[in-house]
């Protein structure tokens, strides 16, 4: 079996993006989520139920298509995808919120891990186009697409089990391999980052 090591400099950006330390300014820290530090562009929510919904889907299972508007023009399908790469699908409840204006941008960071595994990202919101489209160029910008689930309304998240009672989406991934199949699923506390090192290992694990 060929093993993958991580570049030196792919390793520190790891070790410095799982660091307490890092976030982005005014955004929640990995330790205090429900604290962040005021900003008058952010949205301060209160600390939510961890998990509001009840996937059906388990690893193994096919995963469910979709076919949503990308911010950057055009539509995409998870389908597009088959036979040529793995792919992280990364919901996030709700832009110009703390937490997901660390995470999303957290994985800017890590693109040469995804890239080392043959792996993108697709980022899933609820929000519509323009609400993404102002979201993802005040943070500078997304390697990965953007999609919104908007309309029907949270569609793709109630297809994966992911949708809240109050409209948004859990904080939720999904790895998914070239064959479309679920190898990867952390629905996670809504109120914090999920763990890059959790993502890292489930990529090493890919067929």
């Amino acid at each position: 079996m060929t093993v993958r090591r991580l570049p030196a400099t792919l390793a520190l950006t790891l070790a410095l993006f799982l660091a307490p330390a890092l976030a982005v300014p005014g955004t929640a820290s990995a330790q205090d989520p429900a604290h962040p530090v005021p900003r008058d562009d952010i949205y301060c929510p209160p600390a939510l139920p961890p998990v509001d919904s009840a996937t059906h889907l388990r690893v193994g299972d096919p995963a469910p298509d979709f076919d949503l508007p990308c911010i950057s023009g055009g539509r995409v399908r998870l389908s597009d995808y088959r036979g040529r790469s793995n792919v992280l699908v990364s919901f996030v409840p709700a832009a110009w919120t703390p937490v997901c204006s660390d995470q999303w941008p957290g994985y800017n960071l890590a693109r040469e891990l995804f890239e080392l595994h043959d792996t993108v990202i697709l980022g899933l919101s609820a929000d519509n186009v323009p609400t993404l489209f102002a979201w993802v160029h005040e943070m500078g910008g997304l390697w990965f697409p953007v999609l919104s689930d908007f309309w029907p309304h949270g569609a793709t998240a109630r297809a994966y089990g992911v949708l809240r009672g109050d409209g948004t989406s859990e904080r939720a991934l999904f790895l998914v391999d070239r064959q479309g199949v679920i190898r990867f699923m952390d629905v996670h506390d809504i109120n914090t980052r999920p763990d890059l090192g959790q993502i890292a290992k489930a990529l090493e694990a890919l067929p």
